[in-house]
């Protein structure tokens, strides 16, 4: 009676094969963990051009341009150019929940938007001579 090998040549193949696998991704996981803080450091440094709130004063919607208003979390120049019209058309925004009206901001944009924008009257007024 012939005796019966554990594994095939196959299957030892397979499993030195998974074994070398194994090894790489540890070894990878363990370089990444060292290199991953150091790559978010360098991207949340690089992802600082959003100003928050603290930093700058709320948009005024209603004196805002394209480009300021691009840079609002979820406003794009689509958007941005949807607000202008909107103001164009019905005049300034009296509240911020106005911008439920404009084509493509939904509730979950405005939220984001709170503390970023404002609809009061800009500051700098001339007066009447």
């Amino acid at each position: 009676m012939k005796a019966r090998r554990f594994f095939t040549k196959s299957e030892w193949g397979l499993l030195v094969l998974t074994a070398i696998f194994l090894c790489l991704l540890v070894t990878a996981a363990r370089a990444g963990d060292h290199r991953g803080s150091w790559d978010y450091r360098i991207l949340s440094s690089a992802s600082r051009t959003d100003v928050t709130p603290e930093e700058a004063p709320p948009v005024n919607l209603n004196t805002a341009d394209a480009e300021e208003l691009d840079t609002l979390p979820g406003i794009g120049p689509v958007l941005a150019e949807r607000i202008i019209a909107w103001r164009e058309e019905f005049g300034p925004f009296t509240e911020i929940g106005q911008l439920l009206e404009v084509s493509g901001i939904g509730e979950a944009t405005l939220t984001d938007l709170q503390g970023l924008v404002t609809v009061e009257e800009s500051q700098t007024q001339e007066e009447p001579e």
